[in-house]
């Protein structure tokens, strides 16, 4: 009998699982840093690379002198690196929402936009600008997201144990509830140019983006996103139900309610950046789980990444393809967003 010859092909399944897994996560963590600064350089006034290197140094105090112009390291620090830096954290904080929401209800198609949590998140979040009080706008987001997402919660359960159609439609309704009494808001009391203001901020938009703001998104990316992180092993154990989920020592209802909390405050957090964004915790994951397999502790680190490239990318797009004017980056999301939603939708019609 000839020996079959070592290569891939003789490696498990799951070793190759596990290689393409580090391959990818190391690509996706090079293809971020290159997009930051590659993006950073996209823009009416053209700026190489070396000089956006140069200006990160000069400004870290890597070095003394810079012999980039005030001007330009002033577009390039001022403007762009923080809009790029958040449009990294809203990225990658939406994307891994979407693929805890996706794992603890058991619905491919939950992510925060579609089960109300962006849309809850909104109504604070423009209550907090109609009144006036600004800095007030996270904890606004932050408690219309969590009474969205439990609102969502219960209605999927008081039609019974929470299914994915079930979790789907009740998400379905919080949203479209939320979003009447968000344009009931701004009917009833926005005046002037708030009207535009607002209605840029609700699809989606990260002009205007400061440190302050980068900071806010990497800042809770890292308190709450981190955790999250690191949920993959208990996130698989729901993989088989409740039931198995408590025979492996979860505490099951405990557990949801607290990861769904984090989903929920870390989404309101990113929409008081960036305003509602959809689908990029719907794609995102998916995506993903093409190319290392269902192990939510593969998925999630991964599905950050490509979450944090997507949103620089489309983000890029939406200020610079129909420059002078810019697009909301919600309307960049949705377009592509849309077809992969109907993609998905057919991939799972049989569990649904």
């Amino acid at each position: 009998m000839v020996a079959a010859p070592l290569g891939l092909s003789a490696l498990a399944p799951a070793a190759l699982r596990r290689m393409r897994g580090r391959a990818a996560l190391a690509g996706l963590s090079a293809l971020l840093v290159v997009s930051i600064v590659v993006a950073v350089t996209i823009g009416p006034a053209q700026i190489s690379a070396g000089e956006v290197w140069t200006v990160i140094a000069h400004k870290l105090g890597l070095v003394a002198d810079s012999p980039v112009s005030r001007l330009r390291e002033g577009i390039v620090w001022e403007l762009r690196l923080p809009r790029v830096l958040a449009a990294a954290a809203v990225g990658a904080g939406l994307a891994i929402c979407g693929a805890v929401m996706q794992a603890l209800t058991r619905n491919p198609l939950a992510d925060p936009y579609l089960l109300g949590v962006s849309s809850g998140a909104a109504v604070g979040a423009v209550s907090m600008l109609l009144l006036g009080a600004t800095l007030l706008l996270p904890v606004g987001a932050f408690l219309g997201a969590l009474a969205a997402m439990a609102l969502t919660l219960g209605l999927a359960r008081a039609m019974g144990a929470i299914t994915a159609s079930r979790a789907i439609l009740a998400g379905l309704a919080v949203s479209a509830l939320a979003s009447a009494l968000t344009s009931l808001l701004i009917f009833w009391t926005a005046t002037g140019d708030s009207y535009r203001e607002i209605l840029s901020w609700l699809m989606g938009s990260l002009a205007g983006t400061r440190w302050t703001d980068a900071a806010l998104g990497w800042a809770a990316l890292a308190l709450i996103g981190g955790p999250l992180l690191t949920s993959g092993r208990v996130l698989d154990g729901f993989v088989f139900g409740d039931t198995a989920a408590r025979a492996l020592g979860i505490a099951v209802d405990r557990t949801r309610w607290l990861m769904l909390g984090g989903t929920a405050l870390l989404t309101g957090v990113l929409v008081a950046i960036s305003g509602a964004i959809g689908f990029v915790g719907l794609i995102l994951p998916h995506a993903v789980r093409l190319v290392c397999g269902g192990r939510n502790r593969d998925v999630l680190p991964l599905a950050a990444l490509a979450g944090a490239v997507f949103m620089i990318w489309a983000d890029t797009a939406a200020r610079t393809l129909f420059d002078p004017r810019e697009l909301p980056v919600g309307i960049v999301t949705a377009m592509l967003g849309a077809p992969a939603f109907f993609w998905v939708l057919m991939r799972n019609r049989r569990a649904t």
